[in-house]
């Protein structure tokens, strides 16, 4: 790294350190500062190029990232913005380009926080607000085909809903997660899941168990638009090992996603159909070339060769998944049986998370497919639950489980053990941690 380079990622880290020690932090769900922070910087959110909204509890970043990857084989540049990062705070921001998007550099990054701290600081705007109102000011200033945004939180007050009139809005999987915030029932937290939904603005969702679908049909009844639900209005299944689509505009025969698991499916269909109820005409050719080319850390993720999977018994697979919820747990628990029926190992997980989440239900999952767990702890995260404590949850949810200091000591404490094949490692249970181990494993997302 060069030292303008150098100088530039230091005053970025300085300015992130400042603005999380200033602002208000954590969720403090409602639109009224966002509306002002926009009016303030021009409103940003109201130049955008044409965007889709994604919201949903599991699926938005893998639906996001298939949206993106099937419209750059199309040749359309397409500005992006999720949450979490995983290492580099940059990650939240994708500018769009012909020919695949970039990063946000430092220099720019920082010009653009500084900017949005302005008008931020008087009305009193958290931390997530100001770096919601910075992939506004960023995407508004650099031309693109399309925009990508992904909800941060529910929906309904989620700051990414200043969005007043987008292409389309796509809902993923519903599942619990964040109850505090969104309810404690399915329906409530659909509720606040389509919140995104915009007046005559077409809606797709991914299939939906009854209950929710219902909350869904309701709001969008409301604000006079179709619904266009998976599994009723659109079709996605796996034929002969291929991913087949269909809707009332005819039938996409594809290759599987380059994303692993059988809810991928799920999350391409959704995408697809997203970008069909927008109006777009889809060539087979480049929906396929997107479907193949779709990449995103920490989804199912095998992780290559590095300082810290080097430490894993000689042959093992080590697998990153950063799944948190009920809901995750049993997708990524399918995608580990699905692994087993082709070539079985002994599995093992190491798996850390925070206190927010629901451990017992994300272990219940792995009930007889897993042969031990280890807990470790979340660095530099407040909330993260102990090691300890989490290794007594797996133990009451049936998990052999003991607590380690780190997951590399949990690769250390596999090679006594008498394995045959290789072990089949899964780190997972928090994008937090899964940013620390494609840190630690030079791996870092591009």
């Amino acid at each position: 790294m060069t030292a303008d380079l150098a100088g530039d990622a230091l005053r970025l880290k300085t300015l992130l350190d400042r603005l999380l020690a200033e602002m208000p932090l954590g969720w403090d769900l409602g639109l009224e500062r966002m509306r002002a922070l926009m009016a303030g910087l021009g409103d940003p959110q109201k130049r955008l190029p044409p965007t889709i909204h994604v919201a949903g509890t599991n699926g938005k970043g893998s639906t996001t990232a298939f949206c993106r990857a099937i419209l750059e084989a199309h040749g359309k540049s397409v500005h992006v913005h999720t949450s979490p990062h995983l290492v580099r705070f940059n990650e939240r921001y994708r500018l769009g380009r012909v020919g695949g998007g970039v990063l946000v550099d430092d220099a720019r990054l920082h010009d653009t926080l500084v900017r949005v701290e302005a008008v931020a600081k008087p009305i009193h705007a958290t931390f997530f607000e100001v770096i919601t109102a910075a992939a506004f000011v960023l995407f508004s200033e650099h031309p693109a085909d399309y925009c990508v945004i992904e909800v941060g939180l529910g929906g309904r007050l989620d700051a990414t809903n200043v969005i007043e009139d987008p292409l389309v809005c796509a809902i993923t999987a519903i599942s619990f997660d964040h109850e505090k915030f969104l309810g404690d029932t399915l329906p409530k937290i659909a509720g606040e899941k389509a919140g995104i939904i915009k007046r005559g603005r077409p809606v797709v969702a991914a299939p939906q168990v009854d209950d929710v679908a219902e909350v869904f049909e309701t709001v969008a009844v409301k604000n006079a638009t179709r619904l266009r639900l998976g599994g009723q209005d659109w079709m996605v299944r796996e034929e002969n090992g291929r991913l087949v689509y269909e809707d009332e505009d005819g039938l996409l025969d594809l290759p599987p996603p380059k994303l692993l698991g059988r809810h991928q499916f799920i999350n391409a269909g959704t995408a697809i159909a997203a970008l069909r109820a927008a109006g777009l005409t889809l060539d087979p050719e480049a929906t396929a070339r997107g479907v193949m080319a779709v990449e995103w850390p920490a989804r199912m993720q095998r992780l290559a060769p590095g300082p810290l999977v080097n430490r894993a018994p000689t042959g093992a697979e080590v697998w990153l998944d950063g799944g948190h919820n009920p809901g995750a747990g049993k997708v990524i628990a399918h995608v580990m049986g699905d692994l087993e029926e082709r070539v079985s190992r002994p599995l093992f997980l190491v798996v850390g998370m925070l206190q927010t989440k629901d451990p017992v239900g994300f272990f219940q999952s792995f009930a007889g497919l897993v042969r031990h767990v280890f807990t470790v702890p979340i660095k530099d995260h407040a909330v993260a639950r102990t090691p300890q404590d989490l290794a007594e949850i797996a133990g009451a949810a049936g998990l052999s489980a003991q607590p380690v200091t780190s997951v590399a000591e949990a690769l250390d404490f596999l090679h006594p053990w008498t394995l045959e094949p290789a072990p089949r490692i899964l780190i997972c249970g928090s994008l937090y941690l899964s940013g620390e181990v494609l840190a630690e494993n030079d791996q870092l997302p591009k």
